[in-house]
């Protein structure tokens, strides 16, 4: 895959675990991002919880707008399984992607929950292993 770096997007997610829900949401995102390894175009996607503090990031790169709709086609069931356990509290999207995307978002973008940021300057370097 040849990643262009005008066309690349950085998706940081931040949501608030609901409370008693740690280690469903927990269950929920590691059986999500296995399956995103497997099977969704994301160039990478990294997920931290902060346990004390009942949140979460979550981390994912695409190489392009296009790769964001197909996540979305493959994974609804996943991203719902794991949105049953949390709230977002903050969504940012680095880049800048196209009409598409943007009306997938537009509820979150309205409601202030969401900011898109365009890229300014950048590099990838090759892939590491996990």
């Amino acid at each position: 895959m040849t990643l262009e770096t005008d066309q690349m997007l950085l998706f940081r997610n931040t949501m608030r675990i609901t409370d008693g829900h740690l280690e469903e949401f927990t269950a929920a995102v590691r059986e999500a991002v296995d399956f995103v390894e497997r099977n969704a175009p994301q160039v990478m996607v990294q997920t931290f919880v902060d346990a004390d503090r009942m949140l979460a990031y979550s981390y994912q790169m695409y190489a392009d707008s296009a790769a964001v709709l197909e996540h979305w086609r493959i994974s609804e069931d996943r991203i719902n399984a794991v949105s049953a356990h949390c709230t977002v509290v903050d969504f940012q999207v680095h880049g800048s992607p196209d009409e598409r995307v943007l009306a997938g978002m537009r509820g979150m973008i309205d409601d202030g929950t969401a900011v898109v940021t365009p890229r300014v300057a950048g590099f990838v370097r090759g892939a590491v292993s996990p």
